[in-house]
């Protein structure tokens, strides 16, 4: 057995909207991660029990060895729709018990195991594990929130895709289509993300590309195929066009900067709810906020003022990790 895999270790899962993460550290304070894994995504309001067990199973199995499932002490899961005191009592016994559902088909039983949100994870990945503190997530969907003591103490959005999640991936992802839409319809500019968005839906039409100088009957053409495609699948699916905005914005596009630009004012006014205090820390993470997400910077600057200290982290998986024996 390799000589690490003889100490104490715990495993931390980090399950979102649209994939689940896990981590296999040494037990302790600051103890190194060791091993990560990644599954489908993990909302504990939204996935059916049967594909969250399996997405957990396949997120520990990527991160533990199979030498040291017996070296396993404790686990913990954060979850998104399982916060404790928010939202339906269910959600958080369905994470629980699928968790350990994934822990014994990896074989690893016997262990304390138990969950929070997605929030509390997220700050305890931030450096030195914080239990007090500001946390934004940005993926699929938004929220942020202030944590005390490792509990919410205050909770900003996170209201989902149709109501709320302002400046997510969702948001970025059908703003991207609007804008598309309004440009083949000529009620806004011409922008790259009709290209984009074509592709995205139809992608053997990538040698045909839309143009500007087609007729309108043909522009109105392609966006009614845009709106049946789009209609035709789970809304929280747009958020996949969310990586066609931010290359459109890379590449120069005015209307997809603009996009971008309006994201991360709705993020920042998110946080700026929460009334932070100088010098507290703020842990942002997701897709769009992590160190290599797209709104980190934009962010960071508008929040510049506030004085707070700002950690991106990729995700919560180390932060639950952390947890499972605190």
């Amino acid at each position: 057995m390799n000589e690490i895999y003889s100490r104490p270790l715990v495993v931390g899962v980090d399950a979102g909207g649209t994939r689940s993460r896990a981590c296999l550290a040494v037990a302790g304070p600051g103890g190194p991660v060791l091993g990560r894994g990644t599954g489908g995504p993990g909302n504990a309001l939204s996935v059916a029990r049967p594909d969250l067990t399996r997405h957990l199973t396949e997120a520990i199995a990527g991160a533990v060895p199979v030498a040291a499932r017996g070296r396993v002490v404790a686990a913990y899961g954060g979850f998104a729709g399982a916060a404790d005191g928010v939202g339906p009592e269910r959600g958080r016994e369905l994470a629980l018990s699928c968790l350990v559902d994934a822990l014994a088909a990896n074989g690893i039983t016997g262990v304390p195991a138990d969950v929070g949100g997605d929030t509390e994870v997220a700050l305890a990945a931030g450096p030195g594990a914080p239990a007090d503190g500001l946390v934004l997530i940005a993926g699929t969907g938004a929220i942020a929130a202030r944590i005390s003591g490792r509990r919410r103490s205050a909770v900003t959005d996170g209201h989902g895709w149709l109501l709320g999640d302002e400046g997510s991936g969702f948001w970025l992802g059908s703003h991207a289509v609007r804008a598309a839409l309004e440009a083949l319809d000529a009620r806004g500019p011409w922008t790259s993300l009709v290209g984009r968005v074509t592709a995205h839906y139809f992608p053997s039409a990538a040698g045909g590309l839309p143009r500007q100088d087609w007729s309108p009957l043909a522009r109105h053409g392609l966006a009614e195929a845009i709106v049946v495609a789009a209609y035709g699948q789970p809304p929280p699916q747009l958020a996949l066009l969310s990586p066609a905005a931010v290359a459109a914005a890379e590449e120069g596009d005015a209307v997809a900067r603009a996009l971008l630009d309006r994201a991360a004012e709705l993020l920042s006014a998110t946080v700026r709810s929460l009334g932070p205090r100088v010098g507290e820390p703020l842990v942002m993470t997701g897709g769009l906020l992590g160190p290599e997400g797209p709104l980190r910077g934009r962010v960071t600057a508008l929040l510049g003022d506030l004085g707070l200290s700002v950690h991106p982290v990729p995700d919560g998986a180390a932060g639950a990790a952390a947890l499972a024996l605190a």
